[in-house]
Protein backbone atom coordinates (compact mmCIF):
# COMPACT_ATOMS: atom_id res chain seq x y z
CA UNK A 1 0.00 0.00 0.00
CA UNK A 2 3.15 2.51 -0.15
CA UNK A 3 5.71 2.75 -3.00
CA UNK A 4 8.79 1.33 -3.06
CA UNK A 5 11.17 2.90 -1.77
CA UNK A 6 13.48 3.30 -5.21
CA UNK A 7 10.15 4.82 -6.81
CA UNK A 8 9.46 7.04 -3.55
CA UNK A 9 12.71 8.52 -4.13
CA UNK A 10 12.41 9.26 -7.32
CA UNK A 11 9.06 10.83 -6.76
CA UNK A 12 10.86 13.38 -4.50
CA UNK A 13 13.73 13.79 -6.68
CA UNK A 14 11.32 14.95 -9.26
CA UNK A 15 8.72 16.65 -7.32
CA UNK A 16 11.18 19.24 -5.12
CA UNK A 17 12.45 20.00 -8.29
CA UNK A 18 9.40 21.01 -9.62
CA UNK A 19 8.56 22.82 -6.67
CA UNK A 20 11.52 24.95 -6.80
CA UNK A 21 11.31 26.16 -10.39
CA UNK A 22 7.80 27.01 -9.43
CA UNK A 23 9.30 29.16 -6.78
CA UNK A 24 11.73 30.75 -8.76
CA UNK A 25 9.52 31.46 -11.61
CA UNK A 26 6.95 33.27 -9.17
CA UNK A 27 9.59 34.53 -6.53
CA UNK A 28 7.73 33.37 -4.01
CA UNK A 29 10.46 32.54 -0.98
CA UNK A 30 14.27 33.52 -0.91
CA UNK A 31 15.42 29.66 -1.59
CA UNK A 32 17.76 28.27 -4.41
CA UNK A 33 18.19 24.76 -3.33
CA UNK A 34 15.88 21.91 -2.57
CA UNK A 35 17.54 21.55 1.62
CA UNK A 36 16.67 25.36 1.94
CA UNK A 37 13.09 24.17 0.53
CA UNK A 38 12.35 21.35 2.33
CA UNK A 39 13.03 23.43 5.55
CA UNK A 40 10.08 26.54 4.40
CA UNK A 41 7.87 23.44 6.22
CA UNK A 42 4.19 25.74 5.58
CA UNK A 43 6.09 27.54 2.65
CA UNK A 44 5.87 24.53 0.44
CA UNK A 45 2.42 24.98 0.93
CA UNK A 46 2.25 27.75 -0.76
CA UNK A 47 4.32 26.54 -3.69
CA UNK A 48 2.45 23.78 -4.36
CA UNK A 49 -0.45 25.47 -4.53
CA UNK A 50 0.80 28.19 -7.21
CA UNK A 51 1.54 24.66 -9.14
CA UNK A 52 -1.69 23.77 -9.51
CA UNK A 53 -3.41 27.01 -9.37
CA UNK A 54 -1.62 27.46 -12.79
CA UNK A 55 -0.88 23.53 -13.81
CA UNK A 56 0.63 25.06 -17.33
CA UNK A 57 3.98 25.53 -15.97
CA UNK A 58 4.40 21.96 -15.24
CA UNK A 59 4.91 21.62 -19.14
CA UNK A 60 6.73 24.98 -19.32
CA UNK A 61 9.24 22.99 -16.45
CA UNK A 62 9.25 20.16 -18.95
CA UNK A 63 10.14 22.10 -22.33
CA UNK A 64 13.06 24.42 -19.82
CA UNK A 65 14.02 21.14 -18.52
CA UNK A 66 16.14 23.05 -16.07
CA UNK A 67 17.68 20.39 -14.12
CA UNK A 68 18.72 17.96 -17.00
CA UNK A 69 16.24 15.54 -16.09
CA UNK A 70 15.70 12.32 -18.27
CA UNK A 71 13.25 11.68 -20.84
CA UNK A 72 11.27 9.04 -18.77
CA UNK A 73 11.58 11.95 -15.52
CA UNK A 74 10.02 14.24 -17.98
CA UNK A 75 7.38 11.79 -19.26
CA UNK A 76 6.64 11.79 -15.23
CA UNK A 77 6.22 15.30 -14.51
CA UNK A 78 4.33 16.06 -17.64
CA UNK A 79 1.62 13.17 -16.44
CA UNK A 80 1.71 15.39 -13.59
CA UNK A 81 -0.71 17.44 -15.71
CA UNK A 82 -3.93 15.24 -15.38
CA UNK A 83 -3.62 15.74 -11.56
CA UNK A 84 -7.07 15.41 -9.66
CA UNK A 85 -7.07 18.05 -6.53
CA UNK A 86 -9.88 18.41 -4.07
CA UNK A 87 -12.05 17.22 -1.49
CA UNK A 88 -12.13 13.50 -0.84
CA UNK A 89 -13.06 10.41 1.88
CA UNK A 90 -10.33 8.55 2.72
CA UNK A 91 -12.98 5.31 2.83
CA UNK A 92 -11.16 2.36 3.66
CA UNK A 93 -7.51 0.66 3.72
CA UNK A 94 -7.27 -2.47 1.54
CA UNK A 95 -4.21 -4.31 0.81
CA UNK A 96 -2.83 -3.01 -2.53
CA UNK A 97 -4.27 0.88 -1.98
CA UNK A 98 -6.74 2.80 -0.17
CA UNK A 99 -9.89 4.20 -0.84
CA UNK A 100 -10.16 7.91 -1.82
CA UNK A 101 -13.54 8.89 -2.32
CA UNK A 102 -15.08 11.56 -4.47
CA UNK A 103 -18.64 12.25 -3.21
CA UNK A 104 -19.29 14.59 -6.56
CA UNK A 105 -21.54 13.84 -8.79
CA UNK A 106 -20.92 10.63 -10.43
CA UNK A 107 -18.96 9.79 -7.10
CA UNK A 108 -15.54 8.17 -8.20
CA UNK A 109 -13.27 5.37 -6.29
CA UNK A 110 -9.46 6.05 -7.12
CA UNK A 111 -7.16 3.22 -5.67
CA UNK A 112 -4.29 5.28 -3.98
CA UNK A 113 -0.79 4.37 -2.44
CA UNK A 114 1.15 5.67 -0.07
CA UNK A 115 4.31 7.39 -0.03
CA UNK A 116 6.07 6.42 3.29
CA UNK A 117 3.92 5.18 5.75
CA UNK A 118 0.78 2.81 5.20
CA UNK A 119 -2.57 5.41 5.19
CA UNK A 120 -4.01 3.28 8.34
CA UNK A 121 -0.67 3.83 10.43
CA UNK A 122 -1.35 7.69 10.04
CA UNK A 123 -3.36 7.45 13.50
CA UNK A 124 -6.72 9.15 11.10
CA UNK A 125 -9.83 7.54 11.97
CA UNK A 126 -11.55 6.01 8.60
CA UNK A 127 -13.82 7.15 7.09
CA UNK A 128 -12.74 10.72 7.41
CA UNK A 129 -12.82 13.58 4.79
CA UNK A 130 -9.05 14.79 3.47
CA UNK A 131 -8.34 17.51 1.04
CA UNK A 132 -5.00 16.60 -1.44
CA UNK A 133 -3.72 16.64 -4.56
CA UNK A 134 -4.17 12.93 -6.25
CA UNK A 135 -1.17 12.44 -8.85
CA UNK A 136 -0.49 9.21 -11.69
CA UNK A 137 2.98 8.12 -10.96
CA UNK A 138 4.84 5.31 -13.40
CA UNK A 139 1.34 3.92 -14.08
CA UNK A 140 -0.11 4.18 -10.19
CA UNK A 141 -2.06 6.58 -8.35
CA UNK A 142 -0.26 8.29 -5.89
CA UNK A 143 -0.97 11.44 -3.27
CA UNK A 144 1.51 14.70 -3.44
CA UNK A 145 2.66 14.18 0.08
CA UNK A 146 0.03 16.77 1.74
CA UNK A 147 -2.94 16.21 2.77
CA UNK A 148 -5.41 18.61 4.85
CA UNK A 149 -7.68 16.61 7.56
CA UNK A 150 -10.75 17.68 8.80
CA UNK A 151 -11.85 17.13 12.63
CA UNK A 152 -15.40 15.67 11.81
CA UNK A 153 -16.98 12.71 13.71
CA UNK A 154 -18.90 10.77 10.97
CA UNK A 155 -21.95 9.26 12.46
CA UNK A 156 -23.87 5.89 11.02
CA UNK A 157 -26.07 7.31 8.71
CA UNK A 158 -23.15 9.71 7.15
CA UNK A 159 -20.73 6.15 6.85
CA UNK A 160 -23.78 4.29 5.20
CA UNK A 161 -24.35 6.88 2.86
CA UNK A 162 -20.58 7.06 2.23
CA UNK A 163 -21.06 3.01 1.45
CA UNK A 164 -23.59 3.43 -0.87
CA UNK A 165 -21.27 6.11 -2.98
CA UNK A 166 -18.89 3.91 -2.82
CA UNK A 167 -21.32 0.97 -4.03
CA UNK A 168 -22.45 3.11 -6.44
CA UNK A 169 -18.54 4.61 -7.81
CA UNK A 170 -17.76 0.54 -8.11
CA UNK A 171 -20.68 -0.07 -9.92
CA UNK A 172 -20.28 2.52 -12.15
CA UNK A 173 -16.67 2.62 -13.03
CA UNK A 174 -14.71 0.48 -10.45
CA UNK A 175 -11.77 1.54 -8.83
CA UNK A 176 -9.69 3.94 -10.91
CA UNK A 177 -6.05 3.20 -10.07
CA UNK A 178 -4.13 5.25 -13.84
CA UNK A 179 -4.86 8.83 -14.23
CA UNK A 180 -5.93 10.42 -16.43
CA UNK A 181 -9.05 8.55 -16.14
CA UNK A 182 -11.23 8.70 -19.46
CA UNK A 183 -13.54 6.08 -18.84
CA UNK A 184 -17.35 5.69 -19.00
CA UNK A 185 -20.34 4.52 -16.86
CA UNK A 186 -21.36 1.35 -18.21
CA UNK A 187 -24.94 0.32 -16.58
CA UNK A 188 -28.06 -0.43 -17.73
CA UNK A 189 -31.25 2.26 -17.45
CA UNK A 190 -32.35 -0.67 -14.93
CA UNK A 191 -29.07 -0.64 -12.80
CA UNK A 192 -28.93 3.03 -12.96
CA UNK A 193 -32.19 3.40 -11.59
CA UNK A 194 -31.93 1.07 -8.71
CA UNK A 195 -28.23 3.21 -7.90
CA UNK A 196 -30.45 6.38 -7.93
CA UNK A 197 -33.30 5.02 -5.89
CA UNK A 198 -30.60 3.57 -3.33
CA UNK A 199 -30.74 6.41 -0.80
CA UNK A 200 -32.57 9.65 0.54
CA UNK A 201 -29.71 11.84 -0.98
CA UNK A 202 -29.12 9.84 -3.91
CA UNK A 203 -33.10 10.26 -4.65
CA UNK A 204 -32.68 14.26 -4.51
CA UNK A 205 -29.87 14.75 -6.41
CA UNK A 206 -31.11 12.05 -9.00
CA UNK A 207 -34.76 12.81 -9.11
CA UNK A 208 -34.48 14.62 -13.23
CA UNK A 209 -32.51 11.64 -14.16
CA UNK A 210 -34.99 9.05 -12.25
CA UNK A 211 -38.03 10.55 -13.74
CA UNK A 212 -36.33 10.86 -17.08
CA UNK A 213 -35.38 6.93 -16.92
CA UNK A 214 -39.08 6.32 -16.61
CA UNK A 215 -40.38 8.92 -19.01
CA UNK A 216 -38.00 6.88 -21.51
CA UNK A 217 -38.78 3.30 -20.56
CA UNK A 218 -42.35 3.34 -18.93
CA UNK A 219 -41.61 -0.72 -17.60
CA UNK A 220 -39.03 0.92 -15.23
CA UNK A 221 -41.56 1.80 -13.18
CA UNK A 222 -42.19 -1.17 -11.64
CA UNK A 223 -38.72 -1.43 -10.97
CA UNK A 224 -39.24 1.96 -9.31
CA UNK A 225 -42.57 0.72 -7.46
CA UNK A 226 -40.44 -2.29 -5.99
CA UNK A 227 -37.56 -0.49 -4.72
CA UNK A 228 -39.61 1.85 -2.81
CA UNK A 229 -41.54 -0.67 -1.15
CA UNK A 230 -38.13 -2.10 -0.01
CA UNK A 231 -37.35 1.08 1.03
CA UNK A 232 -40.36 1.54 2.89
CA UNK A 233 -40.27 -1.65 4.42
CA UNK A 234 -36.26 -1.33 6.14
CA UNK A 235 -38.38 2.13 7.07
CA UNK A 236 -41.19 0.47 9.08
CA UNK A 237 -39.33 -2.19 10.70
CA UNK A 238 -36.68 0.35 11.73
CA UNK A 239 -39.39 2.34 13.48
CA UNK A 240 -40.92 -0.76 15.15
CA UNK A 241 -37.65 -1.82 16.49
CA UNK A 242 -37.52 1.83 17.82
CA UNK A 243 -40.84 1.60 19.37
CA UNK A 244 -39.18 -1.76 21.07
Amino acid sequence: MILPENERRLFFHLYFRLLLYVNKKYRLYNVDSIEALKRLREGVLDIRNKLYDGPKVIQEFVRENPYGLSKEELGIVSNWRHFVRGEFVLFKCLKKYAIFLDIGEPPKAYGVLALSEPFSEIGLPIPTFVETVLLPFKGKIIFDGIMTTYPVILGPNIKRELGDLYRQAKSMFGIITSLPFTGKAKMSDEEKLRLYLRTKRSRMIHAEEIEELIRKNPRLLDTYHQEMGKIAARKYKRELRNKG
